[in-house]
């Protein structure tokens, strides 16, 4: 009777099994565009599901159709490419929407980790969402937080800021805009350089804790920790690194923004300018972060 009852148990587990499968399968296999995340070094950290999506899709669009063939290789997968970036984005974005449209079933890949970070593929979202088109996220492997689960630095907030500008001044202008902000900073870098951003970096954020990951989840993968300035010479006595190159920065240790001097400052000077010239005035006035500094001005104007 026991062994009855287990083998009872353990076919209608297996049958409850194959209904989760089949669902799970359904929904891979809907009309709409799917946002695949692909591995960011490793092959072998695809996830299952983006290897049935990409089976199963009538169409993939790449950032480098060169790149995401080797990957389809790989796996042994075989379906039409088209490329899809920044050179061509505004092109094609209307010839995949007419395939949506006609209920394909469209992948979205970047060369490497999750689509929409640092792409151009949230323009299809966004406009596919605007059409009311389905649109699925299968989430995988991210440089970014690979990076920030290596950094040993605090990881209940962060905040990812893409690339940095290429010239020193820009550079700087961005970073200070995000200098009191509370939380773990996360950057891709050229390999190039590096080794000035890095020293930009100490300049305008003070000489903080940092891990610059190289090469994630591939052979010669490497972190470096350290603080900025110990970085920026490290780095400023070698020859530029090779690869992919993501910067992680702890957040300011006790740095807090006066705002009431600032709002104070806004009140008298929002009657007398233009309210992005008074938030620009108070904030290389006080040393603040412009953007914080224009919300809050933003805040002000239209409370009167």
């Amino acid at each position: 009777m026991k062994r009855s009852s287990e083998r009872h148990s353990s076919q209608a587990a297996a049958e409850a099994g194959e209904r989760n499968l089949a669902r799970q399968n359904a929904q891979n296999e809907a009309p709409g565009l799917y946002v695949v995340a692909t591995p960011i070094g490793n092959a072998r950290d695809i996830t299952l599901r983006a290897l049935d999506v990409l089976r199963t899709c009538d169409l993939i669009a790449a950032e480098d159709t060169r790149v995401t063939a080797k990957l389809l290789a790989i796996h042994g997968i075989s379906k039409p490419l088209t490329a899809y970036n920044d050179h061509n984005a505004a092109r094609e974005r209307p010839r995949l929407l007419a395939r949506l449209r006609g209920d394909a079933r469209v992948a979205l890949v970047s060369d490497a980790g999750t689509p929409l970070v640092s792409d151009p593929g949230y323009k299809l979202v966004r406009d596919a969402i605007a059409e009311r088109l389905p649109v699925h996220a299968i989430p995988g492997p991210s440089a970014a937080l690979a990076a920030l689960s290596l950094a040993a630095l605090p990881t209940d907030k962060f905040l990812f800021a893409g690339f940095l500008p290429a010239k020193s001044g820009e550079r700087r202008r961005v970073l200070q805009d995000v200098r009191g902000v509370a939380a773990s900073l996360i950057f891709f870098e050229s390999p190039r350089r590096l080794a000035e951003s890095l020293a930009d970096m100490r300049e305008v954020l003070g000489d903080r804790p940092a891990a610059v990951a190289r090469e994630l989840t591939k052979l010669h993968e490497e972190i470096r920790r350290g603080d900025l300035a110990l970085l920026a010479a490290e780095y400023a006595k070698q020859p530029p690194p090779k690869g992919e190159i993501t910067v992680v920065i702890g957040p300011p240790p006790h740095w807090a923004p006066d705002f009431a001097k600032a709002e104070a400052l806004l009140a008298k000077a929002l009657p007398l300018m233009p309210l992005s010239g008074a938030a620009e005035l108070v904030a290389a006035a006080l040393d603040l972060p412009k953007r914080a500094v224009y919300e809050r001005a933003l805040a002000l104007k239209g409370s009167r």
